[in-house]
């Protein structure tokens, strides 16, 4: 074959490959991968490697292996004395075609790898003259050198592809921030959608910034209804990890023998409908947060699975032997009582534990009346029916403030959402809301908060024992509305938190 024939099929060749990468523009993973195998095919070589700088950035580990050792290959990690430490440093291509001969290379390096090193050219992946990897290739095919022209071309193709590589990761963190955007639109949810009056709720607003810094597992808990998912929301906006992925999962919704593949993805052929290798939840979340509602649901085999990827943060894919590694933040929540579950035997201990790191207890609207009223003209404004509506009547805001509100926000925002289609403006008047008449009511009258004064009159009729058992239900009746958090309860009696223990104590008051 001609020298001018070879010549055109190896162009013909990069043309191909071209096109691949350009395929891959959507997934900066896959495009590296696609990147790492074109270049083997062009330099024609025995494997091809690619490496990133640890997180301690003492050393290089292998992100990208195509050789026919795979994983054994990817356990290993190199000292950045080495070829691939080099290139980085000076953000040069390396050709070295008798490795022992030359400096650069670590004899270390060779009593690691399964097979002999005998050839190596290292290529820097970098953008904006910042090497973010090396490419290693490895023995050239049939024990022959590398050439000029097959540097050539790595340096030609290489360029390119490090260009493509930074506009998808670029055009992944555009997709990631835009589905933030068109989720808060698409729902109405602002990235501050607390109307935050009631203690408990600033209290827990205020751990959720003092734990935006680090990246454990939150466990948020409370009825239906009640804003779980906005909770979650804040927890991943205040963190270091806002600018990555929010990924949601719902563990009831779907079919439980598909949320094993929806959670860790799927290669080809895993099972019937599986034509295409597939990402998983986790994968698509890594750097960022997952988000797993209705964590009670998920069945006991699963359950293992994910406590593996809390303590080791790997994985298989279904019908796969190829470990992933991700980096997630895990926040899981729950209307059920996980503990109780424990009892059972339905709910991993293991589990809970490591999920229950960060505790949210979300407390219901019943116990939140001092933010139905901003909640109701939040919703109110947020209606599309458009008609102009200024407000709620007395009569109505009297109704919700008295009203029980067993499913919590959600009933609330479907309430006012029905009295803004129903009602005639300028006000929301208290038939509009049709509330349920079945439903009992919060709000005590002041007999029913006072102590019955049948129950003082025993032997002792002193004002001072009256007095102290007004005391002992007040505080009673407010703590059971603040979740027994003692802060938030001496905010709304307006006296110091060591008060409140203090009075608990003498007035005999327990949860």
């Amino acid at each position: 074959m001609s020298d001018k024939v070879i010549k055109f099929d190896r162009l013909k060749s990069l043309v191909d490959r071209y096109s691949i990468l350009n395929n891959s523009i959507n997934d900066p993973d896959v495009l590296l991968n696609s990147l790492l195998d074109s270049i083997k095919y062009l330099v024609k070589c025995d494997a091809a490697y690619l490496l990133k700088p640890s997180k301690d950035s003492k050393n290089f580990e292998f992100a990208i292996c195509l050789d026919e050792f795979g994983e054994e290959t990817k356990k290993l990690s190199l000292v950045k004395e080495s070829v691939a430490g080099w290139v980085a440093e000076h953000n040069e291509t390396a050709i070295i075609n008798d490795v022992n001969s030359d400096a650069r290379f670590n004899s270390k390096v060779q009593s690691k790898f399964p097979f002999e090193i005998c050839n190596v050219i290292g290529f820097p992946l970098s953008a904006e003259g910042i090497c973010f990897g090396v490419i290693m290739l490895v023995n050239k095919h049939d024990g022959q050198d590398f050439t000029e022209e097959d540097l050539a071309l790595v340096d030609i193709f290489g360029h390119q592809a490090s260009i493509a590589y930074k506009n998808a990761v670029n055009l992944k963190k555009s997709r990631d921030q835009l589905s933030l955007f068109k989720n808060a639109f698409e729902t109405g949810k602002e990235y501050h959608p607390f109307i935050a009056k009631n203690p408990v709720i600033i209290s827990l607003i205020e751990n959720i910034k003092q734990a935006s810094a680090i990246n454990s597992s939150v466990l948020i808990t409370g009825e239906s209804g009640v804003g779980k998912e906005l909770f979650a929301e804040q927890v991943h906006l205040l963190s270091n990890r806002k600018d990555k992925p929010l990924v949601r999962v719902s563990c009831a919704s779907l079919n439980p023998t598909l949320l094993e593949s929806e959670l860790f993805g799927h290669v080809k052929g895993a099972y019937t409908d599986a034509v295409s290798d597939t990402k998983g939840r986790f994968e698509t979340a890594n750097g960022g947060t997952l988000f797993l509602d209705e964590i009670g649901e998920l069945p006991l085999n699963l359950q293992a699975k994910l406590l593996r990827v809390l303590q080791e943060k790997k994985f298989e894919r279904v019908g796969s032997s190829e470990t992933i590694c991700v980096d997630v933040r895990i926040i899981a929540a729950t209307n059920r009582d996980l503990e109780q579950m424990i009892a059972e035997g339905s709910f991993r201990k293991d589990l809970y534990f490591r999920l229950n790191v960060l505790p949210i207890a979300v407390p219901p609207l019943r116990n939140r009346r001092d933010e139905i009223t901003d909640l109701a003209m939040f919703f109110m404004n947020k209606s599309e029916t458009h008609k102009g509506f200024k407000g709620f009547s007395n009569e109505a805001k009297r109704a919700m403030l008295n009203y029980m509100w067993p499913g919590n926000i959600r009933e609330l925002e479907n309430t006012v959402e029905r009295a803004c289609i129903f009602g005639t403006p300028p006000f929301i008047k208290v038939e509009d809301l049709r509330l349920s008449v079945d439903n009992p009511v919060v709000q005590k009258s002041a007999a029913e908060v006072l102590p019955s004064v049948e129950n003082v009159l025993g032997e002792d009729r002193t004002l001072k024992t009256a007095l102290n058992q007004f005391k002992k239900e007040y505080i009673t009746k407010i703590l059971n509305e603040t979740g027994w958090n003692q802060t938030a309860a001496a905010r709304i009696l307006d006296i110091q938190r060591t008060y409140v223990s203090k009075l608990m104590v003498e007035l005999g008051i327990k949860k």
